[in-house]
């Protein structure tokens, strides 16, 4: 057999199949893999900073009164039992839960029923109603204590609890607004329209559709408004002269004299205004944050 018959005769070679393009490898930048030192260093400090002064409240209101111990052992409730019935503590904590409790319904209603009109109604002043509940933010709340005063003097509610609640509302109601308007603009309006056709009038469709998706807007505005109110000290001290009348931040207030103060009771108060804090953030944490998220992303 010739070259040219064998070269005839041996079947072609089979077609090569290109590889496919490899991906480019992206640059990676230098924060995208930061050592992991990098951030327990400064959350570790953080931490310490947060925790150091919540520790030495503890050690202050559990260790005996003169001691100097840096570890609260021999552990003593003394402090606890004299802020709690010599000083009236039960009596200021109940009055700061009514006011809170009461605070936190007004507010949201109020909030509610304004945030949906400023989400669902056009009308010609909203630019500026939206405009001055902003400018509302930067009036101190100093300033309104006189003319407050003197609507209070004039209504008789001059060292009632109510006052207290309604001063908390009035100053809370601005931002608790906004936040609810953004909370419901978030919600599609083809929802409503769509439970208007199947038969249902507006406060019912808002009833059943709208409100059950504003469960974390309303646990961020009413936890708002019930630690703010909870924490103020300025309209309890202004508004109410009576002693069983005054809430917990008063009552600190109480235990620091002009010559001396007593750490271990005045500790012990302070665990007892932040305790309650602390349980109602830890249950509600995951609803706050979703609900601060939404609000703060315009619809």
């Amino acid at each position: 057999m010739t070259t040219k018959e064998a070269i005839a005769v041996a079947p072609a070679p089979a077609p090569t199949v290109p590889e496919p393009p490899r991906p480019a490898k992206k640059s990676r930048r230098a924060w995208d893999e930061a050592p992991r030192w990098q951030i327990y260093l400064p959350l570790g400090i953080y931490l310490v900073f947060t925790l150091i002064p919540f520790y030495w409240i503890l050690l202050f209101s559990l260790r005996p009164a003169g001691s100097t111990s840096l570890v609260p052992w021999p552990m003593t409730f003394d402090h606890f039992e004299k802020v709690w019935t010599e000083r009236s503590f039960g009596i200021y904590f109940q009055n700061s839960v009514l006011v809170g409790v009461a605070t936190l319904f007004m507010t949201t209603l109020v909030a509610l029923a304004g945030g949906y009109a400023l989400a669902r109604f056009d009308f010609k002043v909203k630019q500026v109603f939206m405009l001055a509940l902003l400018c509302s933010q930067f009036v101190p709340g100093a300033l309104l204590l006189v003319p407050l005063f003197e609507i209070f003097a004039e209504l008789q509610m001059i060292n009632s609890l109510g006052s207290v609640i309604i001063a908390e509302t009035v100053f809370q109601l601005p931002l608790s607004i906004i936040l609810i308007s953004n909370f419901i603009k978030n919600v599609p309006y083809s929802l409503e329209e769509a439970a208007w056709v199947d038969g249902c009038g507006r406060m019912k469709a808002f009833r059943i559709v709208v409100l059950p998706l504003l469960r974390p807007g309303l646990i961020a505005v009413g936890s708002f408004a019930f630690v703010h109110s909870w924490n103020h000290f300025l309209f309890a001290l202004m508004f109410l002269n009576n002693q069983e009348k005054q809430t917990i931040p008063v009552g600190l207030n109480t235990l620091m004299g002009a010559d001396s103060v007593d750490l271990g009771a005045l500790a012990a108060g302070g665990i007892v205004a932040a305790v309650p804090v602390v349980i109602v953030f830890a249950f509600i944490q995951k609803w706050l944050i979703t609900g601060f998220s939404a609000g703060a992303v315009k619809g």
